[in-house]
């Protein structure tokens, strides 16, 4: 047996202990939902931190998720390398960006226990850095062709294609290449547009806006609190807006720890995100949040959290604490809430207009959440009731093993719902019962 495995073996003990203390100290909370939350009061979980992940099993042939009553799913596409994103292009064409969390080196102890963890729980590892092109010829729900559409890129997300341009949020910021309608493959070299600090929350997603003239921008930020200093995170934690005439970008809204998903509201216009909030407080303290984003709106991060409670953790800036924003829906403590796409009313049957939400899963906890593809209903362009479950059974009921864990949502070129799962390798295809 390796030193790895030894030592992972021991941080699991530690680790187990420390999480029966603190259910014994701290007890069971209602999970922290919705419009009105109730969030539990913050306990610092100090230098060792609450650290569970289950170790990634994958699924055995003909296993899938749970679909909700009147839904099925059936795999896609399987064989991926960590898909992260979706993109589903004009010639019903699906491509799926591989990439992965790439460790830093270690320089604690508790560092070398958090990589450790995550690489028995696939969460980092070497990135493919490619997207594929994944396409379902003959109509049967599943693609049977599966070839590299761009490659050599660096952590690849976020994909939009405006006009004649492919563009692509690489860690280290946005790339355009040339693209011909109904191509396979981008031999092309792209122009980089703009430059985003690499490394920590390194996911850069990407939303056209309805006019097609702009790009926006998820950058998340480095830390979990700003522990390195504010200086490190200048020009992290916020949505960009990039102007693609000009070439020139700006901060939309700032105080974002790590938003990741963008989606627009059609009856009002707004712009929605999913955004995944700070660690080391408590099971639901604070909750990960879906929330509409306001020019110029600032959320929060790293001083405060849900509107204005402050963390104390951080060194404070008062007028910036008056300034915070409360988000609009809770969606429970450390869910990981990643990928994000609006679903007109019928999409599935059953379900009315409203928000999928992939929910990667949980590590900060001592009863894991998230793990599981959600639905948020909305009405009047607010959410509008409790959230109800599309996909589940990524989890073992034990917590001791993930078979897959979602991340970006998109509607298929045939009406049906797609979510990535990174630790499965699969693209998840979900329609009604009824439906091919």
């Amino acid at each position: 047996m390796s030193f790895s495995s030894i030592f992972t073996r021991i941080v699991a003990l530690i680790g187990a202990a420390a999480l029966l203390l603190r259910r014994l100290a701290g007890g069971v909370h209602e999970p922290a939902w919705g419009s009105t939350p109730a969030i539990p009061a913050a306990k610092p979980q100090g230098r060792i931190p609450t650290l569970k992940m289950p170790t990634a099993r994958g699924w055995t042939q003909g296993q899938t998720p749970v679909a909700a009553p009147g839904l099925k799913v059936n795999a896609f596409a399987t064989g991926l390398k960590h898909p992260r994103w979706i993109h589903v292009l004009p010639n019903g064409d699906v491509l799926a960006a591989e990439s992965t969390t790439v460790p830093r080196p270690a320089r604690t102890v508790f560092d070398y226990a958090m990589i450790s963890t995550m690489q028995r729980a696939a969460a980092v590892g070497p990135s493919a850095n490619r997207i594929t092109l994944l396409r379902d010829a003959d109509g049967d729900g599943v693609a049977e062709i599966q070839e590299v559409f761009l490659d050599g890129l660096n952590q690849p997300f976020g994909m939009a294609l405006l006009g004649d341009t492919f563009y692509v949020g690489n860690t280290d910021g946005v790339v355009a290449f040339p693209y011909t309608a109904g191509a396979s493959r981008i031999t092309v070299p792209g122009r980089k547009l703009t430059e985003f600090k690499p490394g920590g929350h390194w996911t850069r997603s990407l939303l056209p806006s309805p006019d097609g003239l702009k790009l926006f921008v998820g950058v998340g930020s480095s830390s979990n609190i700003a522990e390195n200093g504010m200086e490190a995170e200048e020009g992290r934690a916020a949505i960009y807006e990039l102007d693609l005439a000009s070439g020139r970008s700006r901060i939309f809204a700032a105080g974002l720890r790590n938003p990741v998903g963008l989606a627009w509201e059609p009856q009002t216009g707004a712009l929605w995100t999913v955004v995944n909030e700070r660690d080391g407080l408590g099971d639901e303290t604070p909750p990960d949040y879906l929330t509409s984003v306001r020019d110029g709106g600032f959320y929060g991060w790293p001083y405060c959290y849900w509107g204005q409670t402050v963390d104390d953790r951080v060194p404070q800036d008062p007028a910036a604490v008056a300034k915070a924003l409360t988000p609009d829906y809770a969606l429970g403590g450390h869910t990981a809430s990643l990928g994000l796409c609006w679903l007109p009313a019928g999409t599935l049957p059953g379900f009315p207009d409203g928000m999928a939400i992939g929910q990667h899963g949980s590590w900060n906890r001592s009863t894991l959440s998230g793990y599981k593809l959600v639905f948020v209903p909305f009405a009047n362009g607010r959410p509008a009731g409790p959230p109800r479950d599309i996909l589940t059974g990524f989890l073992a009921p034990d917590e001791r093993v993930s078979y897959g864990r979602p991340v970006g949502v998109t509607i298929g070129p045939d009406g049906s719902v797609l979510m990535a799962d990174d630790v499965g390798d699969v693209i998840w295809r979900v329609t009604g019962e009824r439906q091919g």
